[in-house]
């Protein structure tokens, strides 16, 4: 069997969102669905998989139905597949953050880079005036990442902040290009960088995983596998699995589950 996979994001304000656990909770069992989804007063963060069926009617409830009442009609949606079962059980669960950086002033429903499609990505790293950053966790970036990428050597998410005090600079660094999974670390770290009063700051849409997908194998900048929070561990071009086990992978999957 094929299973169905949805990863997806939105910043929104949502001040009823403990309400919105249970009936989020009883449609996933309705349908079958495993994974995880967070909700937070700023959005809703998660990635889960099921039937086709599944994953499309829980797709358009998220997007039109009357649990979120039009508040979800910008959602971050990519779809991929796994040919078994990628979650073990459904968790449904409430956060501060639906990606934790804790800066209050990185607020991305007032403030966010400029996005860059997938097409227009090479064009833009490809400049020598750009600096393309990586803000994933050191070991993701390990597994893969964009050639000539800075990586910060963070172990978490929250810890991007530090970085950005120490080695990134606004006189300096006028241009930012910056890259994750599917694109919701960026939203944050964007509006952390704006805030801070960067001028440029790019961020890809959708993420390496929308640029896997769209961007032809023989077209691309990227080298390596992307890890993913799931039983897969990593897709490549296409998104394919690879399904990497080795290196202590699950532990450290465990371990940063939270960041995307």
């Amino acid at each position: 069997m094929i299973y169905r996979v949805a990863a997806f994001y939105q910043f929104a304000p949502l001040a009823d969102y403990r309400e919105l656990r249970e009936p989020l909770r009883a449609l996933c069992a309705s349908l079958g669905i495993k994974g995880s989804v967070l909700l937070a007063q700023e959005g809703i963060n998660g990635t889960v998989a099921g039937t086709a069926e599944a994953i499309d009617a829980f797709a358009h409830e998220l997007a039109h139905g009357e649990m979120f009442g039009g508040r979800l009609d910008n959602l971050e949606l990519k779809f991929s597949t796994s040919e078994a079962m990628p979650f073990g059980r459904l968790k449904v669960r409430l956060k501060k953050e639906i990606v934790t950086l804790g800066d209050a002033a990185a607020d991305p429903t007032r403030q966010v880079g400029t996005y860059v499609d997938a097409a227009q990505w090479n064009a833009l790293i490809a400049e020598p005036d750009t600096l393309v950053l990586d803000t994933r966790n050191a070991f993701e970036v390990a597994m893969g990442t964009f050639e000539g990428a800075v990586d910060p050597g963070i172990r978490s998410f929250g810890e991007f902040k530090e970085f950005a005090a120490q080695q990134l600079d606004p006189a300096k660094h006028r241009r930012i290009a910056m890259f994750c999974t599917g694109g919701i670390r960026c939203e944050k770290a964007s509006a952390h960088l704006l805030a801070r009063g960067f001028a440029e700051v790019y961020h890809l849409k959708g993420g390496i995983l929308r640029y896997l997908e769209d961007v032809p194998e023989q077209q691309s900048r990227w080298r390596g596998e992307c890890f993913v929070f799931d039983e897969r561990v990593a897709l490549g071009h296409g998104l394919r699995e690879h399904g990497l086990r080795e290196h202590g992978v699950r532990e450290r999957q465990k371990d940063a589950s939270a960041d995307e």
